[in-house]
């Protein structure tokens, strides 16, 4: 009787624990959307530094075997965090790598997590050696085959050490490797990868400063179902290249290469 129990208490208990993590977050984040037509830059401040408090306590939380619940929450609150963009436009988002941190050691197979953390800590918070360095402790917990696709983790992080750090030396190897953990599979999506990771690898090494592989890259973030937002700035970032892109009307977009690299 007494195991039966422990049995139906432990769990609720957790159940509880985990709750209130929840609760910790929620409030805080609901005030930053709540507020911001009318908050003061000050007021917003001190919200930003208060939702930073709360997310170094939950780094520091025991999951009690929630870690992947756990990190769905945050990358919820994340993604509220992200959008609104008048807050943002006012703040900035330089708690975009603080999320991050915590829903990667929670769970470091999150693959859509990594994207985000390209796009929002690397192009929007203009900290793209936090990105990377985010990326390289996941990839410890990753392989060719886990999570599925795994290699679009490489594709990001070359992206960012390409475009944002201008380290063509680094961007080689990450596309590379995604080439290499593409080529496990024999699906479209994969096969396209494998091939287009090869070519920009072999682009940055023959010509470390390549056009076509910052245009290729460029390209990658473009067709990664973007915000509006980043759709015009890889557009603007791919014709200064002297690129062109073209939409077709079925919504494709085609990228036209300069004629010298």
């Amino acid at each position: 009787m007494l195991l039966s129990r422990q049995a139906i208490v432990t769990p609720f208990i957790i159940c509880v624990c985990i709750s209130g993590i929840a609760l910790i977050q929620f409030p805080q984040l609901q005030k930053l959307i709540d507020s911001k037509k009318s908050a003061s830059l000050e007021t917003l401040k001190k919200e930003i530094k208060s939702e930073k408090i709360r997310l170094n306590l939950l780094k520091k939380t025991p999951s009690f075997g929630y870690d992947n619940f756990i990190a769905d929450l945050i990358y919820l609150n994340f993604s509220q965090y992200f959008g609104d963009d008048e807050v943002r436009d006012k703040t900035g988002y330089s708690l975009s790598p603080e999320y991050f941190e915590v829903i990667l050691e929670r769970d470091p197979r999150f693959l859509a997590a990594y994207r985000s953390l390209s796009i929002s800590t690397s192009l929007y918070a203009a900290m793209p050696e936090r990105a990377i360095a985010l990326s390289e402790k996941g990839l410890k917990s990753l392989s060719p085959f886990v999570p599925e696709k795994s290699y679009y983790v490489w594709r990001y992080k070359g992206t960012d050490e390409l475009l944002f750090l201008g380290n063509a030396h680094a961007a080689q190897k990450s596309f590379a490797t995604a080439a290499n953990w593409a080529s496990n599979f024999s699906d479209a999506e994969s096969q396209l990868v494998a091939y287009t990771s090869q070519k920009t690898s072999e682009f940055l090494s023959r010509n470390p400063n390549s056009k076509y592989a910052q245009i290729s890259t460029w390209s990658m973030v473009l067709n990664n179902q973007v915000d509006e937002r980043t759709r015009k700035r890889a557009i603007r970032e791919i014709e200064t290249l002297g690129g062109k892109v073209i939409t077709t009307p079925e919504g494709i977009n085609k990228i036209l290469f300069p004629p010298k690299d």
